[in-house]
């Protein structure tokens, strides 16, 4: 997996640390996590991919904030959780965080003919229009 950096109220740190945290979780399969650019800051916002068995419901996302909050420090903690049916992915089958950042923050995604899922991307534009309401 790679490692992107992520800067949450000046504290920088890895994906990985929360991917480390959150997997852990019962029924999480797999989550990413991606800065998204706000006016003049920055937030953290965590997408994750359950076992069908799981509801996405306010119970499990305090569950992940307490998690995070207690193994790593309340700076890890995302502003904003979002279920998931996929986690993009190159045909190699490694996490695609930039593409996802990219859409979030408004850009094109470069190389969608490099990712094994590429369908997965329209539930992240949704997403994004939600959170800018457009």
């Amino acid at each position: 997996r790679s490692d992107a950096t992520l800067n949450a109220g000046g504290i920088r740190f890895g994906t990985s640390e929360i991917y480390r945290v959150v997997e852990n979780i019962d029924n999480v399969i797999e989550c990413l996590a991606v800065e998204r650019n706000l006016y003049n800051d920055t937030e953290v916002l965590l997408f994750i991919k359950l076992n069908s068995k799981n509801k996405f419901n306010k119970k499990l996302i305090e569950k992940i904030r307490l998690e995070i909050r207690s193994n790593l420090s309340p700076k890890h903690v995302p502003s904003k959780i979002f279920e998931v049916s996929d986690i993009p992915k190159t045909k190699s089958g490694k996490i695609v965080e930039l593409s996802i950042k990219n859409i979030i923050n408004g850009s094109k995604v470069q190389n969608k003919n490099s990712l094994a899922n590429p369908n997965c991307l329209i539930e992240y534009e949704n997403i994004y229009l939600k959170l800018n309401k457009v």
